[in-house]
C-alpha cells in the first residue's frame, strides 16, 4: 500500500489532538494552576469577612436599618442604602517621607471581574483574565475558548480575539459594570458570583468617594486577597504558554513532514494515541465520513431530492410505527 501523503488537513488534526492531549496531562504548570485557583477558593471567604468587619465600622448595622426605616416613611429621598461588592479601604501611614502621600489608598473589587491590578484601577482586562481562569473548566465546557486572552497576550485587538471574548462573557453573564454599585445588568455566573460578595454601604455615589477606614495591616491583607487572584492569571498564563510552545514546535515539525506515518510516529514517540486509519476516515470536525456505508449514504442523499406528498405521508407513518415498537 502507498504511502499517505500529509495534507493541511491531517496536520491540523494532529495538532489539535495534541493540544487536548497536552491540556490533560498532569504538569508542574498544570498543577501550580490548580493549586492557584484553589488559592483563591480558601481566601475569598476569610477576606470578605474582614471587608465586612471594616465595612460594618463605617456603615454600622443600626445606621443601615434606620436608613431603610427613613426610606419607607419618606420614600425616594431617603433612598441612600445600597449592596455593593468594591470598596476604597485606606490607612494613614505613621511616619511619611516627604515624598509619600500620608494616605494610603487602594480599590479592592470582591466581583468576579474584578480587577487584580494595584492601585485604583477600573475595567482593565486583569479582571476578565481573572474570571475565564477562574472558571475555564465551565468555558471549555461550553466548547469556548477560556484561553484567548493567554493565548493573545500583549498582541493587539483583532477580530479573532474580540469574538471569544464576546462569547466568554456571554457565557459568564458578563454585561459590564453599568452603574457604580453592584446593581447591574450581569445575569447567571456573574451576577450569582457577586451576590455573594456585597454589603450595605451608606451613600449611592462612586466608591471613590467614600474612602473606608482601615488599619495598615487589615489593608495588608486585603493586597494578598487581590495578589491570590493575581496569582492565579499568572499561573494560567505560564501553563497556557507552555502549551503553546509545544503547539508551535508540532506545527514546525508536520511542515516537514510528507507522510502522516511520520505524524503518527512523532505522536507514538510522544505517548499520545493516535491512529492512522482513523484520521483518514474523520474529517477535520471529527466527522466519519469515508466509511463506506456512511460515504455511500451520503452520496445517495444527492439524488432524487424530490419527495412528493405521497411519500412524505409514508414516511411520516413509518417513522411513527417504528416509534411505537
Amino acid at each position: 500500500m502507498s504511502k499517505i501523503r500529509m495534507n493541511t488537513e491531517l496536520r491540523n488534526k494532529i495538532l489539535n489532538r495534541y493540544r487536548e492531549s497536552a491540556e490533560q496531562e498532569n504538569t508542574q504548570e498544570l498543577e501550580a494552576y490548580k493549586q492557584a485557583r484553589e488559592g483563591v477558593d480558601l481566601i475569598y471567604p476569610s477576606t470578605f469577612e474582614l471587608a465586612r468587619q471594616v465595612v460594618e465600622r463605617s456603615y454600622p448595622s443600626e445606621d443601615v436599618k434606620t436608613c431603610r426605616t427613613l426610606k419607607q416613611k419618606y420614600g425616594e429621598p431617603l433612598d441612600v442604602v445600597a449592596k455593593d461588592k468594591c470598596f476604597y479601604f485606606s490607612y494613614a501611614r505613621e511616619n511619611p517621607s516627604e515624598d509619600e502621600d500620608k494616605q494610603v489608598s487602594e480599590h479592592f473589587d470582591f466581583g468576579l471581574f474584578g480587577d487584580t491590578d494595584s492601585g485604583s484601577s477600573y475595567n482593565n482586562e486583569s479582571g476578565k483574565e481573572f474570571a475565564y481562569a477562574y472558571y475555564r473548566d465551565e468555558l471549555k465546557a461550553k466548547d469556548l475558548n477560556p484561553d484567548i486572552l493567554a493565548q493573545q497576550k500583549d498582541k493587539d485587538d483583532n477580530p479573532h480575539k474580540t469574538k471569544h471574548i464576546a462569547l466568554n462573557d456571554k457565557a459568564l453573564g458578563y454585561s459590564g459594570y453599568s452603574s457604580y454599585n453592584a446593581h447591574d445588568d450581569n445575569v447567571g455566573i456573574a451576577k450569582n458570583f457577586d451576590k455573594q460578595y456585597e454589603l450595605d454601604i451608606i451613600g449611592t455615589s462612586h466608591c471613590r468617594s467614600r474612602t473606608i477606614a482601615c488599619t495598615q495591616e487589615e489593608f495588608m491583607l486585603f493586597q494578598c486577597f487581590k495578589q491570590a487572584k493575581g496569582q492565579l492569571i499568572v499561573c494560567h498564563q505560564k501553563w497556557i504558554d507552555s502549551i503553546t510552545k509545544q503547539c508551535e514546535a508540532m506545527k514546525t515539525g508536520l511542515k516537514a513532514y510528507r507522510y502522516l506515518s511520520e505524524g503518527v510516529e512523532l505522536m507514538t514517540e510522544l505517548g499520545v494515541a493516535c491512529d492512522e486509519a482513523e484520521l483518514i476516515r474523520t474529517n477535520s470536525t471529527g466527522l466519519v465520513i469515508y466509511n463506506p456505508v456512511n460515504l455511500a449514504s451520503m452520496i445517495k442523499s444527492m439524488k432524487n431530492t424530490t419527495i412528493t406528498r405521497e411519500q412524505k405521508i409514508a414516511f411520516r407513518k413509518q417513522y411513527e410505527e417504528n416509534k411505537v415498537n
